[in-house]
């Protein structure tokens, strides 16, 4: 993938949340509107496709398409392929940490949308802290909604 290419890793603290539920509650799609403000619509495709209508706090949204590629509860292991305004995959692991759940969120996405294409060499650290903001709020969410 060449340019609007972006990598993002995340690390998620679950105190007192069971690796099995944190593992249910993320690979609920249509869920995610309940504890993600950020994430505003989700309309199933099919029985592995979703479509997430996101907006943070820049004024645009995002239109990306989730294909279940891997879910392994046993290893805590979940992937989707993206398409739509970002192209790549979204990967996530779950395990114990203590008395909680750690989860650990990687994505590799080139953007399609043309507005981020367009303005990714001056706006990139913009989009980033954009990012940054929307998985803060998407920790705090899950975190409360798990309690």
């Amino acid at each position: 993938m060449t340019g609007a290419f972006y990598r993002f890793r995340s690390t998620w603290l679950l105190p007192a949340s069971a690796p099995g539920r944190v593992f249910d509650v993320v690979t609920d799609l249509a869920g995610y509107p309940r504890w993600w403000s950020d994430v505003r619509a989700v309309h199933r495709v099919d029985d592995d496709t979703a479509e997430l209508v996101c907006r943070s706090r820049l004024p645009f949204r995002i239109v990306v398409r989730m294909h279940r590629d891997l879910q392994d509860e046993r290893r805590g292991l979940m992937r989707v392929r993206l398409s739509g305004d970002l192209d790549g995959t979204l990967a996530g692991a779950v395990r114990a940490a203590g008395a909680g759940t750690l989860l650990e969120i990687t994505q590799d996405v080139q953007a399609r949308k043309e507005l981020l294409r367009r303005f990714d060499t001056v706006a990139r650290p913009l989009f980033r802290a954009n990012h940054a903001l929307m998985m803060r709020r998407g920790h705090r969410g899950l975190s409360a909604y798990l309690t």
